[in-house]
Parts: C-alpha cells; sequence; structure tokens
C-alpha cells in the first residue's frame, strides 16, 4: 500500500512497474511469442474468463479504435457490452468500459490486488518467460472484469500489431482488419506486406474476417492469411460496401442493406469506419449471433462517444483536438478541417512522438495553418519542439516553439477571434493535455499516477 493508503494509486504503480512499450521504445517484436504465452498462463490461473466472453477482435492502422468504440456501441443497444482500448487519454479506467462506463477505482483496485500473488508466481515459476508487462496485465484485467460484470460481448482493440499481440489470446466470434497504413514500422516492419502480415497474426482457423479497404499489397497478405486457415473473408469493395456522408449513410453488408444512417463521430474518415462496424454486426446478425433490428444499428450509431478525435473542445473560437499521429491521419484531419468547419484562421497546435513521420504530419497540416506552434507532452517519447519547428521551416511556414500545450494554447486564445479556430493534434498525449487544460468532459479524472 502507498504511504497515503490509495488502493488505486497503489495499483497503478504496480501495473507502471511492470514493462511498459508505451512509455518507452521496443526495438522489435517478441519473435517467441513469449509475451502472448505470459497472458496466456495469467488468464489460465484466473480460469479462463475469457471463454466467457463473445469476443469482437479488431486490428489495424488507422480506425481501429473508432471502429471498436462503434460496434460496442451498437452491441451494447441489447446487450451488455465490454470496451478494452488503448492508450487512454487521462486515467487508465478509459480502456476497460462496460456499456460506456468505466471501471471504478475500488473496483480496478480489487482486481489488481487479486492478481498480484498470482503474478508474483508465474514470474518466479517461469523466469524464462519474462515479466508480464503493463499492456499484457491490462488485457487481462479487462476480460477478468468484463467476465465478472456480466459482459456477454467485449470488443478488443489490439494494443501494437496483431500476431504477437497480448489481447490475440482470444478466440473470436469475428476478427476485424481496419485500414492498414505505415505506422510503427521499426517494430512491424517498413514495407505494407511486412505489417498486413502482423495485422493478419489475429484472423484464427474458421472464424469470419471483415476486412476495410486495403492497398493491393495489403490485401493480398490478409487474403493468402485466410485462405490458409480457412477463414471466410467478407472484403470492402467485393463483399461489402457503402456510399453517402455522415448524415446519410448507405451500408450494402455482406447480407442485407442498411440506409439513412447517420455517424455521429466527426469526419469524412468516420464513414468507412462507421461501415466497417455496421458490416461486423450484419455478419454477427446473419449467422444468428446476435438479435438486433437494423433501427438498433441506427441507435448505436447516434450514441457513439470517442474524446480525442476530431473533438469539439469549445466554439467562438472554435477549439478541435485530434489524435492523428502519422501522415495518413493528419491528412485526414486536414480534409476533415477543409470540409466540415467554416472558419477565418487557423491556429495550428503540433507535438508528436518522436518516432513518427514528421515531415509527412507537418506536409499535410502546413497548407491549411495560418499561424503554427510547436511543442511537447510531457511522454517520454515526445519529439523535440526544435525537431518540429525545423519541418515546418522547411515546409516554408515558420512555426512558434512554446514549452507545453497549454501555453500555446493561452497564447492562441488571446489572438484567435471568434470565427477562427484552434486545432491542437500530433499525439493522443499531447491532446489529453490539451483537454486537461481546457477542462474538457472526462479530463477531471486524471490518475494520481501519469
Amino acid at each position: 500500500m502507498t504511504a497515503d493508503g490509495d488502493p488505486y494509486r497503489d495499483a497503478l504503480e504496480f501495473l507502471y512497474s511492470r514493462a511498459n512499450y508505451e512509455r518507452g521504445f521496443l526495438g522489435s517484436l517478441d519473435p517467441l511469442g513469449q509475451g502472448l504465452e505470459r497472458t496466456a498462463r495469467l488468464l489460465e490461473a484466473l480460469g479462463r474468463p475469457q471463454d466467457r466472453l463473445k469476443i469482437v477482435h479488431i486490428a489495424g492502422t488507422k480506425g481501429k479504435g473508432s471502429v471498436a468504440a462503434t460496434v460496442a456501441a451498437i452491441l451494447s443497444v441489447r446487450y451488455p457490452t465490454g470496451l478494452f482500448t488503448s492508450p487512454h487519454l487521462h486515467t487508465f479506467r478509459e480502456r476497460i468500459q462496460v456499456d460506456g462506463g468505466l471501471i471504478a477505482p475500488a473496483a480496478f483496485a480489487r482486481l489488481v490486488g487479486e492478481i498480484r500473488p498470482l503474478v508474483a508466481r508465474l514470474d518466479r515459476e517461469a523466469e524464462t518467460l519474462g515479466r508480464l508487462t503493463t499492456f499484457e496485465l491490462g488485457t487481462a484485467l479487462a476480460i477478468l472484469h468484463f467476465a465478472r460484470a456480466g459482459v456477454e460481448w467485449a470488443v478488443l482493440e489490439v494494443g501494437l500489431g496483431g500476431r504477437l499481440d497480448a489481447t490475440n489470446v482470444v478466440s473470436p466470434e469475428v476478427a476485424v482488419i481496419t485500414s492498414i497504413s505505415y505506422d510503427h514500422t521499426e517494430i512491424l516492419g517498413r514495407t505494407l506486406a511486412a505489417i498486413a502480415g502482423e495485422k493478419a497474426g489475429i484472423i484464427k482457423p474458421g472464424v469470419p474476417v471483415v476486412c476495410a479497404p486495403q492497398e493491393d499489397e495489403a490485401r493480398a497478405v490478409i487474403e493468402a492469411r485466410a485462405e490458409a486457415v480457412r477463414a471466410p473473408l467478407f472484403l470492402a469493395g467485393r463483399d461489402w460496401s457503402w456510399n453517402g456522408t455522415r448524415v446519410d449513410l448507405t451500408v450494402r453488408g455482406p447480407f442485407e442493406t442498411y440506409r439513412g444512417l447517420q455517424v455521429s463521430l466527426l469526419g469524412p474518415h468516420q464513414v468507412e469506419n462507421a461501415a466497417v462496424a455496421v458490416a461486423v454486426v450484419d455478419l454477427l446478425r446473419a449467422q444468428k449471433r446476435i438479435d438486433l433490428a437494423a433501427n438498433d444499428i441506427r441507435v448505436g450509431l447516434r450514441q457513439v462517444r470517442w474524446p480525442g478525435r476530431v473533438e469539439v473542445i469549445r466554439k467562438n473560437p472554435t477549439v478541435i483536438v485530434d489524435g492523428a499521429h502519422n501522415g495518413e491521419s493528419a491528412e485526414y484531419l486536414a480534409r476533415t478541417l477543409r470540409e466540415e468547419f467554416s472558419f477565418n484562421r487557423l491556429f495550428l497546435v503540433l507535438g508528436t512522438s518522436a518516432d513518427k513521420d514528421i515531415p509527412a504530419i507537418v506536409r499535410a497540416l502546413v497548407p491549411l495553418a495560418d499561424f503554427a506552434g510547436v511543442t511537447r507532452s510531457n511522454h517520454p517519447r515526445a519529439a523535440a519542439p526544435e525537431r518540429l519547428a525545423e519541418e515546418f521551416w522547411r515546409a516554408g511556414r515558420p512555426a512558434r516553439t512554446f514549452p507545453d500545450v497549454g501555453t500555446a494554447l493561452d497564447e492562441f486564445l488571446g489572438e484567435a477571434g471568434p470565427d477562427d479556430l484552434i486545432c491542437v493534434t500530433g499525439s493522443l498525449y499531447l491532446v489529453a493535455e490539451a483537454r486537461e487544460h481546457l477542462g474538457a468532459p472526462g479530463s477531471d479524472q486524471k490518475d494520481p499516477v501519469p
């Protein structure tokens, strides 16, 4: 127990005392799958709680969090539904939700207290496997909480890659692969084929797969994996499709067509994410795995909430935060700003992680920015603002350097008029700090341990 006697803080400190790849750089994947073995052993010691859940397992580069949140929102219209995602904005508890509600601090602390003796025992008994990591423990905690809470469906978002991710211990009802692009190339590989190979690792024998639109190189890898393990594959463009806008979307699923859908999340890219989610639900309906009406899908789409993704924090001037962290997501953000917002001048605040493709992010956003500021989050992987400023200089747009996002926001809020727009982007870590500075909903839940 910590000196102040707070069991929740004590639980967090225990989790963060383990190897945590989100807090530093991972040089390579775990080639022997030891993390999977560690997670499987822990779940075995807990009585295999994953076997009491029906699971939707989601991998991909772009949109996997949004798709996970959307599938969970639709399922929760009729079924108790768990959602496991990462990373979080303000509190670790955001990663473990049931029907949109965060796991309570007391419940979280109790579960951590329950697994600690098991973790110590496994550390001793399997020294050659290494110690369970923060993410592996988080995965096990989520699954255990869902099973104890009476959840029927659990939607699990892959943390990194897929093949060797801790979440890949489960046997899902359906696997989902969202759009694949270049990200974490130092870890997953420098070609789309290599990255797709890691993502396609979640495809299990005989388990149906819903796949978003892919580049030819990635799609070929996914098709080969599905064929090799005889997993039915439902490809976007071949087996299902969509057309329309956020306010009037038609999805022609693998089995049925759904018209007049409305998407609550902002951005034209969210149309694709919503379509993927509807295709997943359509498949589950056709297989009689769920009893949902078409109107339930409409209700679920309208009630999706996914903070930190093209999120409007305030108006007059408009302040938007978005977790775009690679070149393609920055291009999506730029398109969203052009198509869905009307503004006089744009003030851009950028802060990224050091391992990202910073030139690509800057190239996507510079044409929109009338004024630019660079800063860094408090995260240890954050890029130095000077490096960002150099990229803006190369792009022909000088940028001011700020010590933190709060300082940047205060200065730009003082300069912006009511018809201007301020956009904070580059990483979810920076977005979290911006939300906390502005008092956005949920930011008061910030953990006592960063």
